[in-house]
């Protein structure tokens, strides 16, 4: 008979580049594995080699860093160690995010802002169970089956709108866009008028939160 996973020492890693938060994950993890290894980064570079090196386990990682963001990472974890679970714990809203972390890999998502219970519950299940997924995220990732474009709704511009809309973005305007790329006024504004069609929004307002959302993370 096996060891009960509670009396097994997992092997975690915390990356989170404040030292506030992984000290009180360590202390749920304590309370829910009490005999668990726990190895802390504050670094994002820092990462990839510790799971190689320390035969990480379960990785519970924040998605922004000071040097980078943990979404282009998580393939490499996973090529580090084909085995380790992830949970993501960031503050970035659930809803716009989520389905992009479980493409890279991510086995489970869950927000700074939620309750302690809940992220009790996170650990939890991604120990005993192999992941964790709210119903927010269950929901989006069945609604993804029927519309790929939700993970990044940007997918859906040419590579010429995507150039202007980040342009917008940027905060240039007609004229100078027109200028920069050396193509007429009157083109820009159709372009522009594409961009919203397909994205169905009505301003630039919106145009500018979508592109920071899904294409400059």
């Amino acid at each position: 008979m096996g060891i009960p996973i509670e009396n097994k020492e997992i092997v975690f890693l915390l990356a989170d580049d404040h030292s506030i938060v992984r000290q009180g994950m360590e202390i749920l993890i304590d309370e829910i594995i009490p005999h668990s290894k726990v190895y802390h980064t504050s670094s994002l570079l820092q990462i990839v080699e510790l799971v190689g090196s320390k035969e990480i386990e379960i990785a519970i990682i924040d998605a922004h860093f000071p040097d980078g963001n943990s979404l282009h990472i998580l393939p490499e974890m996973k090529k580090a160690n084909p085995n380790i679970k992830i949970l993501v714990f960031t503050g970035l809203e659930e809803d716009l995010h989520v389905l992009k972390f479980i493409k890279a890999g991510a086995n489970g998502y869950v927000s700074k802002l939620s309750e302690e219970e809940q992220i009790r519950q996170a650990i939890s299940d991604i120990v005993y169970k192999g992941e964790y997924f709210s119903a927010v995220s269950r929901d989006l990732m069945v609604k993804f089956v029927h519309n790929p474009d939700l993970i990044n709704p940007l997918s859906r511009l040419t590579n010429r709108e995507l150039q202007i809309a980040e342009m917008y973005a940027d905060g240039f305007g007609n004229l100078e866009i027109a200028n920069h790329l050396d193509i007429k006024q009157n083109t820009v504004s159709t372009i522009k008028k594409n961009i919203f069609d397909k994205l169905k929004i009505e301003n630039l307002v919106e145009l500018i939160d979508l592109v920071k959302t899904h294409h400059k993370i």
